[in-house]
């Protein structure tokens, strides 16, 4: 048995297109209730599943991100500042360090997946509730849903090897970089603005970061459904995305707000990460003062 929230595009859609519809949704006061049920805390595994072809430099951007969740290596204002947002749900802190990683290049599920074949993959590393598992497809690798109605998903499943959590995120550099990875590519609708220089240099991999910051503070404040939200359970708002949209302060519909810019390469980012990384995160909704919180 399995459930999951999306990362919808439907938010994303609404936030551009409605823009003085969405202002007065920010108007009213943003509250996600505690539903009493079980948080992600303590030391969290994250298990990283490889789908389809990845260049070693994508890899590694997305590992030093994890990595630099909980790192104090990095300046301010950092990944892991942005992260101890976390620590103010119930529970205390939530700590996540990388552990399998497992490359499957071969697409023996084939270049276009369903849930069942996510979570078929999400399974190749046992599930436990003191870990994640993430999948993460291909930019060359069709997943249903994808580009329609979400970005990726998290969710939770029960096997053999126990009760657990999953995560998928699919590149969506050739498929819909204006859905999934904006502000780094134009949005399909709204605001036409120029888009901003991805902190890495790749598009694709820099919006999967987003997407990623997002699932993994929704999951580990909402991992089975009990948690913090907002709305009804199955379509909820979480930690992150029910700030959709936000970079830096003064955003607003099509302006992601005020944020970093590499003096050098013209990139923006609004965090610094381990290795000399540069990651853009989004806003996460702040328990204590019920409201989006940014970094910048």
């Amino acid at each position: 048995m399995a459930s999951n929230h999306n990362l919808a595009i439907l938010a994303f859609l609404f936030y551009f297109i409605s823009p003085s519809l969405s202002a007065l949704v920010q108007e009213q006061p943003l509250v996600l209730k505690y539903h009493n049920g079980i948080l992600l805390k303590g030391n969290i595994t994250v298990n990283l599943i490889w789908y389809g072809k990845f260049t070693p430099f994508q890899r590694s951007v997305i590992v030093d991100f994890v990595n630099s969740l909980n790192s104090k290596r990095a300046p301010l204002p950092s990944t892991s500042s942005w992260w101890k947002t976390t620590e103010m749900y119930r529970g205390g802190s939530s700590s996540l360090i990388v552990g399998h990683q497992i490359l499957h290049e071969e697409l023996t599920l084939g270049k276009i997946l369903k849930n069942q074949h996510l979570i078929a993959l999400a399974s190749k590393t046992h599930f436990s509730v003191d870990s994640i598992n993430v999948v993460l497809t291909a930019k060359d690798v069709a997943v249903d849903g994808f580009c329609m109605s979400r970005c990726g998903t998290h969710g939770s499943t029960k096997s053999g090897s126990g009760r657990g959590t999953y995560i998928w995120v699919g590149n969506s550099d050739v498929q819909c970089p204006g859905q999934c990875a904006w502000p780094f590519h134009q949005p399909i609708y709204g605001p036409q603005t120029p888009p901003l220089v991805a902190p890495n240099g790749d598009v694709g991999v820099d919006g999967m970061i987003i997407n990623l910051a997002t699932l993994l503070a929704n999951t580990v404040t909402n991992p089975f459904n009990s948690g913090y939200f907002q709305g009804p359970p199955t379509a909820p708002l979480e930690a992150v995305s029910a700030c959709t949209g936000i970079f830096g302060s003064g955003s607003y519909p099509g302006y992601p707000g005020r944020v970093l810019v590499d003096k050098v390469t013209g990139a923006s980012y609004n965090a610094y990460g381990v290795n000399g990384r540069k990651y853009m995160l989004p806003a996460m909704w702040d328990p204590k003062s019920s409201a989006c919180k940014t970094l910048v």
